[in-house]
């Protein structure tokens, strides 16, 4: 193992260790993956976040095939299956987050009850249909609902996403389970106003461009931040 592949490796194991101080996860309910070369990093089945070294992160190629004397996360399908489907899938995580959870035993919808929303890709943060975890089943379901987005609910089960990054994949992940909290006790309260679409088609335009500066913007892109006067020239 040379020094690219143990910082991969333990960047992996940081991420889960980031999960679980962050309250989105429990004990080895979650998992974390990472494209590596022509295949991906994956945490083992079984083995909690604390005891985990660069040694038994699960090196697994685009073919299903795994090497080492551990056996890959029960949810390898559905990590396999985003790398070859998504090339813009840099990074993946799967938690058991509380009310992501919750609200993925509803099996139903978030919509854009939130601006925020859009960060998972489009006007609403879908939930896939329920399929036994581990299975083939439920990794072309959780495909589905991820048409289109970067993350989603998985039905009575959790949430999955992915990004460019483990920093972001994270990032999203909090997203979520944040969202969810949020709507929850919106609905507390009756139903909460839901954002239309052109509104949403709005937002998700500036998404694009979040993070970016000035310089960075191409034409015909739509500023995320409506900057105010530059008064140093």
């Amino acid at each position: 193992m040379d020094k690219a592949e143990r910082q991969a490796r333990q960047a992996v194991i940081d991420t889960c260790l980031q999960m679980n101080a962050l309250g989105i996860n429990q004990g080895t309910s979650g998992n974390v993956s990472c494209r590596y070369g022509d295949g991906l990093l994956i945490t083992p089945s079984g083995v909690a976040y604390d005891a985990l070294t660069p040694e038994i992160i699960v090196a697994m190629d685009l073919d299903g095939g795994y090497a080492g004397d551990w056996l890959p996360s029960s949810e390898w399908r559905m990590h396999l299956d985003l790398y070859r489907a998504r090339s813009d899938a840099g990074a993946v995580v799967h938690t058991h987050s509380v009310y992501a959870t919750a609200l993925s035993c509803l099996r139903k919808d978030v919509p854009a009850f939130h601006y925020m929303i859009g960060v998972t890709g489009g006007a609403s943060l879908r939930c896939s249909d329920y399929a036994t975890f581990g299975t083939q089943a439920l990794s072309d379901a959780m495909l589905t609902a991820l048409r289109d987005r970067t993350a989603c609910l998985l039905g009575n089960h959790g949430m999955i996403g992915f990004g460019p990054t483990l920093a972001k994949a994270l990032w999203l992940a909090v997203e979520v389970e944040t969202l969810c909290k949020q709507y929850h006790i919106a609905c507390q309260a009756g139903a909460p106003a839901v954002l239309d679409d052109a509104e949403m088609e709005v937002v998700l335009a500036r998404f694009k461009t979040y993070g970016k500066q000035a310089s960075e913007l191409g034409e015909g892109d739509t500023p995320a931040v409506e900057a105010p006067v530059r008064r140093d020239r």
